[in-house]
């Protein structure tokens, strides 16, 4: 998309402007769209400042300034996509009297003139500095960015819940929020949408859909959903997985009831720190790969040969109103099991919240993936590339169950693996499921190999 600059007056192209360009935002991200901007035209911000909230693939990310002066042009609008390296924000030096005190006009950074990375957070620049407005003439014309709704003081944490009140043309400031507190969740906005079939025909660019199938248009069009954003970078990953990786899938059902107890057990003890089946299962899988190493790996293809990583950096696949994500838990096996059930709270909800930065959406070595809270009962897991093995995990339901020659009533779940056949045979593969079983069952093993 070519560069959108946005008019400001006589002033817009002031001698000794300083030009902000996006920023590399880091994990090979081209673009990033413009959810809010921070500061108006004519407001003067100092170093570091944060001037605008942007959502890459990844996250949504707060950009801060590395110049200190007068905003004179905004580029871009809310909703639009830029590219890395193209003009974000033009900064105006200040008049004599204006300068904010204790700020340089730019980072010392900067004159090695790179303006095209993010650097600068907590430098101690006047990161929590508040802005001064400068007053602005009564004739000068506003920027060309685009209103937030009109409900923008309302409570909204999530910007894909701003975004979806913006398409669909929703007063965030007329509803009354479910969440805690009041704030404004996406079903608040949904449930306030009054769509007519001929607007649902095509979802708006860059859009993000929701995890369940919205029901087909009765006007006779097709949907048209863009392949952009979060979905394009999944679907690119999951292909290059598919077309790299010669993945084998094998499986095991496993009785539960004894973990499910252990659980119990744990947090009637101590309820104030509560854990649960998915730190269990985490730590189960930690035991595994200290048996059996070979999994918690990768092939390096280019120089033929397999990595096997010195620590655990645990991803675990979450469903977010953004696409699946898989954030991180990097050195998992220093965590006790308590620091991993509340590792993975954070985490989770971070993740579906769209808070944390790219980092932690990459570089894990092994995924834990419970498929089992969408009520099903198995699956064949796509590996997450570039690692090597990936656990799925069903729902636990009762089933029969043959206890010492009886047949009970038990609480059953199916563990299937996926690994690369690269890295390992049938033999390791098998060995660690089967482990992974065995401790599932028998959660007492844990203690003999933790």
């Amino acid at each position: 998309m070519s560069a959108r600059t946005v008019p400001t007056g006589p002033d817009a192209g002031p001698t000794g402007a300083q030009v902000f360009l996006l920023p590399d935002l880091g994990e090979g991200l081209g673009e990033a769209e413009i959810v809010q901007w921070r500061v108006a035209v004519g407001d003067v911000v100092t170093v570091d400042q944060s001037v605008v909230e942007v959502e890459t693939a990844k996250a949504v990310v707060d950009v801060p300034c590395p110049y200190a002066g007068r905003v004179v042009t905004l580029h871009g609008a809310v909703g639009e996509v830029r590219p890395v390296g193209q003009p974000l924000i033009t900064i105006a030096p200040l008049d004599g009297g204006d300068e904010p005190a204790g700020h340089a006009t730019y980072r010392e950074e900067e004159r090695a003139g790179s303006g095209n990375v993010l650097i600068g957070y907590g430098t101690g620049h006047g990161g929590t500095a508040r802005r001064r407005r400068r007053p602005r003439p009564a004739a000068a014309p506003e920027p060309v960015v685009e209103a937030a709704p009109a409900g923008a003081s309302a409570l909204v944490i999530s910007p894909i819940v701003r975004r979806l009140a913006r398409e669909h043309g929703v007063d965030l400031g007329a509803l009354r929020g479910t969440g805690p507190g009041g704030v404004i969740r996406r079903g608040d906005v949904e449930a306030a949408m009054d769509t007519p079939p001929d607007r649902l025909a095509v979802v708006p660019d860059r859009s993000v859909p929701a995890p369940h199938v919205a029901p087909a248009p009765t006007g006779g069009q097709d949907v048209v959903i863009p392949l952009t954003g979060i979905r394009k970078v999944i679907a690119d990953k999951l292909s290059r997985s598919r077309r790299e990786i010669p993945e084998v899938t094998i499986w095991v059902d496993a009785d539960a009831t004894a973990l499910l107890a252990t659980r119990a057990a744990i947090n009637a003890a101590t309820p104030d720190a509560p854990v649960s089946v998915l730190a269990l299962l985490a730590r189960i899988c930690l035991s595994g790969l200290r048996r059996f190493p070979q999994l918690n790996a990768h092939v390096d293809t280019e120089g033929q040969r397999i990595v096997q990583s010195s620590g655990v950096h645990l991803g675990i696949a979450a469903q977010t109103d953004r696409g699946l994500l898989v954030p991180v838990l990097r050195d998992a096996q220093r965590l006790t099991t308590r620091e991993l059930a509340a590792a993975l709270a954070e985490t989770t909800a971070a993740a579906r919240a769209g808070t944390l930065p790219p980092a932690r959406l990459t570089g894990g070595t092994f995924t834990l993936n419970n498929y089992g809270v969408f009520g099903v009962d198995g699956s064949t897991p796509i590996i997450n590339h570039p690692e090597a093995a990936l656990l799925g995990v069903g729902r636990i339901v009762d089933k029969p169950w043959v206890v010492e020659g009886q047949l009970a009533v038990r609480k059953v779940t199916q563990l299937s693996l996926t690994f690369d056949h690269r890295v390992c045979d049938g033999g390791v593969a098998g060995g660690f499921l089967r482990h992974v079983a065995d401790c599932v069952e028998q959660p007492a093993l844990l203690v003999a190999n933790v």
